[in-house]
């Protein structure tokens, strides 16, 4: 189907562009959010006469974006969350859970805008890229911890995850196991 483009969509085009596309992505996605016209006459003379009009709100839309990206861009939020030994988490991180601790910080995000490709699924720091609006895109980091002392940890670089021999020694089985080494009955 070929249609008007009212706003710039990824890799389809920019604003004024006649483009193809499947129908299911016109009918479904493009023309429904408003981010599309029919190509047909009197859809083009129409375009034409609000041409500024829309070329002006995508600026503002833009400006505000770019506002909000200027706070955000590098932030780091924290998210607590019950997780196994091995840094498993017992669920996952989703958009809205990246949305939810944005909106405590003050930020007002939506959850299409949160571009995670995968749910999160470990304790650790992971970059999520934002996508405030087409031409404006940031990059936050998401702290997911099992408690606050262990995001501070992690924030300062130490892998949590990670058991050094010293910790398997001073565990109980270890000294079972040094016990049972040492003990006359099992020498040859």
């Amino acid at each position: 189907m070929k249609v008007i483009l009212l706003e710039r969509i990824g890799r389809t085009g920019t604003i004024g562009d006649e483009v193809n596309v499947k129908d299911g992505f016109a009918r479904n996605f493009l023309l429904p959010q408003g981010k599309a016209l029919r190509a047909t006459e009197a859809n083009r003379k129409r375009f034409e006469n609000e041409r500024a009009h829309i070329e002006q709100r995508n600026e503002e839309r833009r400006n505000a974006a770019a506002g909000i990206a200027e706070g955000l861009n590098g932030r780091t939020v924290v998210i607590i969350r019950q997780a196994g030994e091995t840094g498993q988490l017992y669920g996952s991180v989703a958009a809205r859970d990246v949305v939810e601790a944005l909106a405590n910080d003050g930020f007002t995000v939506q959850r299409n805008q949160v571009d995670l490709a995968d749910p999160i699924k470990s304790v650790g720091v992971h970059t999520v890229p934002l996508a405030l609006h087409p031409e404006v895109a940031v990059s936050i980091t998401v702290n997911v911890a099992r408690s606050a002392d262990e995001a501070e940890r992690q924030a300062q670089g130490e892998d949590v995850t990670v058991h050094t021999f010293e910790d398997d020694e001073n565990s109980d089985f270890a000294a079972g196991q040094k016990d049972a080494a040492s003990d006359d009955r099992f020498e040859e």
